[in-house]
C-alpha cells in the first residue's frame, strides 16, 4: 500500500478514536442550527459519520405539501412538538454540533445553545472550526 492511501486510512482510523465517547462507543453528537442551511447540515453529517460518529440531526427542513393539511393553522403546535423533539435529541447527545456557517445563529439555536450547556453538554461550531482551520473570517 503506498503511502498517501496509508496516511489516509492511519488519518481516518485516527479520527475514529477521537470520536468515541468515554465508554468507548462511538460519540452521539446532535447538529443544531437554522433549517436555511440543509446543504451544510448534509455536509456536516456525512464528515461527522466518515468520522465514526453517530449523527442526530434535524427531521425537517421545510413543510411538506400535503393535500388538504392547513399548516398556518397548526404552525404554534407544530413548532412545540418539533421544538420538544429536538431538545431530547440534544439531551440524548454526548456532544452538541452548531451549523452555524458564517457565525449565524438565530434565536432558537442560541436557546438550544443554552438548553446543551445547561446540561453540561459540550458546544462545537462549524464557524469556528473552519476559521480554526483557513484563518478566514468567519463573517465572509
Amino acid at each position: 500500500m503506498d503511502s498517501s492511501c496509508r496516511s489516509a486510512i492511519m488519518n481516518l482510523m485516527e479520527d475514529q478514536q477521537a470520536s468515541q465517547s468515554a465508554g468507548g462507543e462511538a460519540k452521539v453528537i446532535t447538529l443544531c442550527g437554522s433549517t436555511k442551511f440543509e446543504s451544510e447540515f448534509a455536509e456536516v453529517n456525512q464528515r461527522l459519520t466518515m468520522e465514526g460518529c453517530v449523527v442526530i440531526s434535524l427531521g425537517i427542513f421545510s413543510l411538506p405539501d400535503l393535500p388538504d393539511y392547513d399548516w398556518a393553522a397548526d404552525s404554534s403546535a407544530l413548532k412545540g412538538r418539533l421544538g420538544g423533539v429536538h431538545l431530547q435529541k440534544i439531551r440524548m447527545a454526548d456532544e452538541v454540533y452548531i451549523v452555524d456557517p458564517g457565525g449565524y445563529v438565530g434565536e432558537s439555536t442560541r436557546r438550544e445553545i443554552a438548553y446543551a450547556e445547561s446540561l453540561g453538554k459540550p458546544v462545537r461550531y462549524l464557524s469556528r472550526e473552519r476559521l480554526a482551520r483557513t484563518g478566514d473570517d468567519p463573517q465572509e
